[in-house]
């Protein structure tokens, strides 16, 4: 018997001073079950980092043709694809084609190897951006999952603080790791 996808809920707050962006949103997270509470988050984050009315959650580990979440714009075209962990070659060159801007917030101890094997390929995709997410970040959000979560984000002046209902991290999240350090495609 297969098992099923752990549901999760997560009230949001997001005051992005930067983008002059505020929201309240319910989001309902489905994990799937080969899934870690460190990836779950990182999607998470990368809704935080992102945040915004169209943006969604995909099928994520269970649909290979789809990214973690992503935004449509008006026309129904792929405006902007979020992936997490570290994707192969092949996923990002597809994702490229697709969207007009891919973003990876790659974590996990296999990074710097990942960005060895692949980084120079990945610098050829103009429209691809690679955030390098610290591993105190993903432990700090990983350590704090519950079934029911309330996050707050606040973002000013590229630092971003990510809040539970008891505890606070500070990140600097324009001035991460970014890899490549290219223009961003608006």
């Amino acid at each position: 018997m297969a098992l099923s996808a752990s549901i999760f809920k997560a009230a949001v707050r997001i005051a992005d001073m930067d983008r002059s962006h505020y929201g309240t949103y319910s989001l309902t997270l489905a994990r799937h079950p080969s899934e870690t509470d460190e990836r779950m988050m990182a999607r998470l984050l990368a809704f935080m980092c992102y945040a915004d009315e169209r943006l969604s959650f995909t099928k994520g580990l269970s649909e290979t043709d789809e990214p973690d979440l992503w935004l449509h714009d008006m026309q129904g075209q792929v405006a902007l694809w979020l992936e997490t962990g570290t994707p192969t070659l092949r996923r990002i060159v597809s994702a490229c084609r697709k969207a007009e801007k891919v973003v990876v917030f790659a974590y996990g101890r296999g990074v710097m190897q990942w960005w060895r094997k692949n980084g120079a390929d990945f610098g050829k995709m103009g429209n691809l951006e690679v955030v390098c997410l610290p591993e105190a970040l993903t432990d700090f959000m990983a350590a704090r999952v519950h079934r029911s979560m309330q996050w707050q984000c606040l973002v000013q002046d590229g630092q971003m603080t990510v809040m539970d209902e008891t505890d606070t991290f500070e990140w600097d999240w324009r001035g991460s790791v970014r890899l490549p350090a290219r223009k961003a495609v608006p």
